[in-house]
């Protein structure tokens, strides 16, 4: 199952923060397909979709679509926060 860095929680837990009115908000990933493509979507959300997998980690939850959930199993989702306020997330390989 997909895990969080510390940092990638604290940047998810402000995400969801910005959900007005929606105690159950958090971070969706969902694919879109490009083509031949699949990539990642990131989107913040009031609650999960129906099929949703949810992952609750320090406080921080990650709502993954089915196809989501299957690439992301093995990996570890982390995230920096630049400068200027933007926020880069980046994925490895869980140990």
């Amino acid at each position: 199952m997909l895990t969080l860095t510390d940092s990638a929680a604290d940047v998810v837990k402000q995400i969801a923060d910005q959900v007005p009115d929606a105690d159950a908000s958090g971070l969706r990933i969902s694919t879109a397909q490009e083509g031949d493509e699949t990539g990642l979507t990131l989107t913040a959300a009031a609650a999960p979709e129906p099929g949703d997998q949810v992952l609750d980690e320090a406080g921080a939850r990650v709502f993954l679509d089915e196809t989501a959930a299957t690439i992301l199993d093995d990996k570890v989702l982390d995230a920096e926060v630049q400068p200027d306020g933007a926020v880069t997330f980046g994925l490895g390989q869980q140990a």
